[in-house]
C-alpha cells in the first residue's frame, strides 16, 4: 500500500516538483493479489508533452516544424480545445515517455522495498519493472477506432493498397513503416514474378534467357531498395519522424553495473566496463555462434544423406510413392530449420542480455547480427552446398521450391493462426472470470483491460523484417535457377499482410508507438544479400554448360571473364545507389530549409541574449 500511495502521488504531482503531471485512477478489484490503475493526461497536459518531446507537426503552409505550444494556431488540422490534434500512437508515446522519466529524487530505495534500491535520477519506472514489483505497462485499445481501421485493413478481402495513414495514426510509425514496406516489397516482386513465368517454362541451362534474368534480378535488387529510400522519406517526413531530433538514450532496462557518474548528463547511473563486455563478446558470443554454426553445418549433412537414401530409394521402387518420397527429407529439413532458427533466437537474446550493453540500440544491433548470420547459414548453406558442390540444379530447384513453401506455411501458422486459436479460447475463460467478479466498476472496460492483459506482448519487428529478409534472399539468390520463387514469394506476402493485421488488431497487446524515421538496421542487411546475390548469380552464370563450352580449353579464362563480369554488376549496383539519391529533391530542400531556420532562430535568439546582457551591464553602470 505504501509503494501504491508513494507511485500515485508521484504520477500526478506537477512536473515542478519531480512529477508527471498525469492523472491517474486505480480500478477497483475483488481481490489483493493484484492492482489495476489507468494513466492518461489532460488535453492541455499532451500538448505540453508533445512540445518536450518535439513532435512534428504540419503548419498551416505547408512546412513541417517541431510543435509549439504557443504557436499552436499556426499549425494545421488545429482546433480550439485541440482534442483530436495529436494522433492516439502520438498520445501514448508522450505518456509513456513522461513515465519513464519520473526520476528518483531523495528516495534510497522504493517505499516498502528496502531492497529496490533507488538514487537520484533514476527512472523510477524502469526500477519498478526490474524489480518485479510492476508486472506490465501497456495502452489500451481503442475499440471504436480499432473497428474502423480493421474494416479498412483486413475485413473486407479486395485488392487495394493498405490503410498506411490510418495505421501509422494507430500504431505509430514504427509499424507503419513496417506494413508500408511489407506492401511495397510485395509490388516490386510482381515483374521478377511475371518474368519469371514464361521463363520457368525453358530449361535454365538456357545460356540467352539465364543471362537476361540473372542481370534484371541483380539490377532489380538493387533499385527497389533505392527507390525504398526515397519512399520512406516521403512517408516519414509526412509523419514528422525524419524531422524529429533524436532523444538521448537512457540505458536499457536490463542493463547493471557499478553505481558512477555519467560524464555526459552528470547523472548517476550504472557503469560498466566496455572491455569487460568486449571480453565476454569475444571469449564467449564468438564461440558460441561458431558452435552454432557448425551444428547447423552438421544437421546439413545429415539432410544430404536424406537425400541420398530417398533418391536411392525411389530408383529401386519407381512408384509414385517413392517419387513422393524424394520431396520428403526436403520437408523434414524445413521444419527442422524454423525450429532451430526459433531456439537460436532464444539463446542469441539471453547471450546479448549477458553481454551488459548500455543502449537499446547497441543490444538490438549485436542481436541482429548474431540472428542474421546463423540465419542465413542455417537457411542457405545447403542450397549453396548444392549448387557449388554438388552441382546439382535439379537438386538445387526442389530443395529450393520445397524450402520456400514450407517455411512460408510453418510461419503463417505459427506466428498468426495458432496464435488467434489460442487467444479465441483465453477470451472465452477470461469472459466468465470477470461476469463472476463483484465489483463496482463499468463491466465492459474492466473486461477489455483483463482481456488484453493475458494477451501476448508484441516484441517488435524483428521477426517480421527477418522473414522478408529470407525471402529476399531466396529470390535474388537463386530465383534464376527457379523463376517461380517470386511467385510463391508475392503469394507470402499478400497473406502475410492479412496475418500481420489478424494478429496485431486482434492477438497481441497494442505496442507503444516509437518514432522512426527509416528500417534501421535492416536496410544494411538487405544492400549485403543484394552484394551476395551479385557473387552468387555470377557463379552459377560460370557454371551453365554454354558458357563452360566457350571456355573448355581454359578455366583460367572462364574464372577471369566470370570474376571481371562480377565486377562489372558490382560497380553498376553501386553506380545505381550513388545516382539515385535517397531523398528526392523537394524533400531534401524542405529539410536544408528547416536547417536554416532553425540555425537563423538560434543566432537571433543569442542576438537577443546578449543585448540582454548588455543593458544589464548598462544599467549596473548607471548605477554605480
Amino acid at each position: 500500500e505504501e509503494t501504491r500511495e508513494w507511485l500515485v502521488k508521484k504520477i500526478m504531482d506537477k512536473k515542478k516538483d519531480g512529477g508527471s503531471q498525469l492523472l491517474i485512477k486505480p480500478l477497483v478489484i475483488s481481490n489483493d493479489e493484484e492492482f489495476i490503475y489507468i494513466v492518461g493526461g489532460s488535453a492541455k497536459r499532451l500538448l505540453l508533452g508533445a512540445e518536450a518531446v518535439g513532435l512534428v507537426k504540419e503548419c498551416i503552409d505547408g512546412s513541417m516544424k517541431p510543435f509549439i505550444y504557443n504557436n499552436r494556431k499556426e499549425y494545421k488540422d488545429w482546433t480550439e480545445d485541440g482534442d483530436d490534434f495529436l494522433s492516439m500512437a502520438e498520445c501514448q508515446y508522450i505518456i509513456k515517455y513522461e513515465l519513464d522519466n519520473l526520476r528518483a529524487q531523495d528516495e534510497k530505495n522504493i517505499p516498502g522495498y528496502p531492497n529496490s534500491k533507488l538514487y537520484p535520477g533514476k527512472s523510477i519506472f524502469r526500477r519498478l519493472q526490474t524489480s518485479g514489483i510492476m508486472i506490465q505497462v501497456f495502452p489500451l485499445h481503442d475499440k471504436e477506432e480499432l473497428k474502423r481501421l480493421r474494416h479498412q485493413w483486413y475485413l473486407r478481402i479486395k485488392l487495394a493498397f493498405q490503410p498506411i495513414d490510418q495505421i501509422q495514426h494507430y500504431f505509430g510509425d514504427t509499424l507503419g513503416l513496417y506494413f508500408a514496406f511489407l506492401e511495397y516489397f510485395t509490388m516490386a516482386l510482381i515483374p521478377m514474378a511475371l518474368i519469371g513465368i514464361p521463363y520457368y517454362f525453358f530449361a535454365w541451362e538456357d545460356y540467352d534467357k539465364y543471362v537476361i534474368f540473372a542481370t534484371f534480378n541483380l539490377v532489380w535488387s538493387t533499385v527497389i531498395l533505392e527507390v525504398w529510400k526515397r519512399l520512406s522519406s516521403v512517408m516519414t517526413y509526412r509523419w514528422g519522424s525524419l524531422i524529429m531530433k533524436r532523444q538521448f538514450e537512457e540505458p536499457r532496462p536490463g542493463f547493471h553495473g557499478v553505481l558512477g557518474i555519467n560524464p555526459v548528463t552528470g547523472r548517476k547511473e550504472p557503469i560498466y566496463s566496455s572491455f569487460k563486455r568486449q571480453l565476454r563478446i569475444y571469449l564467449v558470443s564468438v564461440p558460441f555462434v561458431c558452435v552454432c554454426l557448425y551444428l547447423a553445418s552438421y544437421v546439413m549433412m545429415i539432410y544430404f544423406d536424406l537425400e541420398h537414401w530417398a533418391l536411392a530409394y525411389h530408383q529401386e521402387q519407381q512408384s509414385t510413392f517413392s517419387s513422393l518420397i524424394l520431396y520428403v527429407p526436403s520437408i523434414i529439413y524445413a521444419v527442422v530449420i524454423e525450429i532451430m532458427n526459433r531456439i537460436y533466437k532464444i539463446a542469441a537474446e539471453l547471450l546479448t542480455s549477458w553481454e551488459n550493453h548500455r543502449l537499446e540500440s547497441s543490444y538490438q544491433n549485436h542481436l541482429v547480427l548474431k540472428v542474421l548470420v546463423f540465419n542465413i547459414v542455417n537457411c542457405f548453406s545447403s542450397l549453396f552446398y548444392i549448387a557449388f558442390v554438388m552441382c546439382d540444379m535439379k537438386l538445387l530447384r526442389q530443395s529450393l521450391a520445397t524450402l520456400l513453401i514450407t517455411s512460408q506455411i510453418l510461419n503463417q501458422f505459427v506466428e498468426a493462426l495458432l496464435p488467434y486459436w489460442l487467444q479465441k479460447r483465453s477470451s472465452r475463460k477470461i469472459k466468465k472470470k470477470v461476469k463472476s467478479l463483484n465489483v463496482d466498476t463499468d463491466y465492459t472496460l474492466l473486461e477489455q483491460i483483463h482481456l488484453e492483459k493475458d494477451m501476448d506482448t508484441y516484441l517488435g519487428t524483428f521477426d517480421d523484417y527477418l522473414e522478408l529478409f529470407l525471402l529476399f534472399g531466396y529470390v535474388s539468390l537463386f530465383s534464376c535457377v527457379y523463376p517461380l520463387a517470386a511467385i510463391f514469394a508475392v503469394l507470402n506476402n499478400l497473406t502475410e499482410m492479412y496475418s500481420d493485421a489478424l494478429k496485431m488488431c486482434r492477438v497481441y497487446k497494442r505496442p507503444f508507438s516509437q518514432p522512426s524515421a527509416n528500417i534501421g538496421v535492416w536496410m544494411l542487411a538487405f544492400e549485403t544479400m543484394g552484394i551476395i546475390a551479385v557473387v552468387t548469380n555470377c557463379t552459377l552464370l560460370g557454371m551453365s554448360s554454354q558458357v563452360s563450352g566457350i571456355f573448355e580449353d581454359s578455366k583460367r579464362d572462364l574464372i577471369l571473364t566470370v570474376a571481371a563480369i562480377e565486377h562489372a554488376l558490382l560497380a553498376l549496383k553501386f553506380i545505381l545507389a550513388f545516382v539515385i539519391p535517397d531523398k528526392p529533391y523537394d524533400i531534401q530542400v524542405k529539410l536544408d530549409r528547416l536547417e536554416f531556420e532553425s540555425l537563423e532562430a538560434l543566432k537571433k535568439n543569442q542576438q537577443m541574449k546578449l543585448s540582454s546582457e548588455s543593458l544589464t551591464d548598462d544599467d549596473d553602470a548607471m548605477d554605480s
